[in-house]
């Protein structure tokens, strides 16, 4: 079982690797065409040059995603190892998904109708179809948000670890390791959070009564 885990393990950071390397290529050829459509040696109309930048802006939103699929991917899957069987994980994983998906169509709804809306107005159709799947994608992610909640309130505990797992995380990242005695609310703590636990074999010492006087 561990070795399957190694393996595993060796699989995200390729995938995360990947991602990285996709998006710095992404950023580097969005680089190259936008300094092609504002390059002033080059004789070509202000439309083509339009266009240009309008397909640099594309290739970015596309850069965006990958860079962020791939956080999303060491976070979750490399730094936390977090397994998705709570409906909080669910949630974070899903909703880190989604908004890329979400905001890069929405962004390529805009750069189709910068481009169709003068020189080809038949594809406008095509453009509005790409925003109407963000529209559906974004109504029934925040339907599940809404119907999740319910579903969190019966696992409290799993709401804690999470917020345990930030916190830890949040202190490797900043170099100050892990926080100690983070206070936890009382209402999301797990069942008999704060009462000190036995040994097998160890009996709790009576309680003292206070001397009569």
């Amino acid at each position: 079982m561990y070795l399957i885990s190694r393996i595993f393990l060796v699989g995200y950071l390729m995938i995360v690797a990947l991602f990285f390397t996709c998006g710095i290529g992404l950023i580097v050829l969005s680089a190259l065409e936008a300094w092609n459509a504002l390059n002033p040696g080059i004789d070509a109309p202000i439309r083509a040059r339009f266009e240009i930048l309008l397909e640099c802006v594309g290739l970015l939103t596309i850069a965006v995603a990958a860079l962020e699929l791939g956080q999303t991917v060491l976070e979750e899957e490399i730094q936390r190892s977090a397994n998705i069987s709570s409906p909080t994980r669910v949630r974070r994983f899903l909703s880190r998904f989604l908004i890329v998906v979400v905001v890069s169509l929405s962004v390529e709804c805009l750069i189709g109708v910068f481009q169709f809306v003068h020189g080809k107005p038949e594809f406008l159709p095509h453009a509005a179809s790409v925003g109407l799947a963000a529209a559906a994608i974004l109504a029934t992610w925040g339907l599940f948000v809404r119907m999740n909640t319910e579903a969190e309130k019966l696992e409290p505990e799993a709401m804690a670890e999470v917020k345990a797992e930030d916190d830890q995380v949040e202190g490797e990242d900043s170099g100050e390791g892990k926080a100690k005695n983070v206070p936890v609310d009382t209402n999301e703590a797990p069942p008999n959070y704060g009462h000190k636990q036995h040994q097998p074999g160890q009996f709790p010492s009576a309680t003292k009564e206070p001397p009569q006087p």
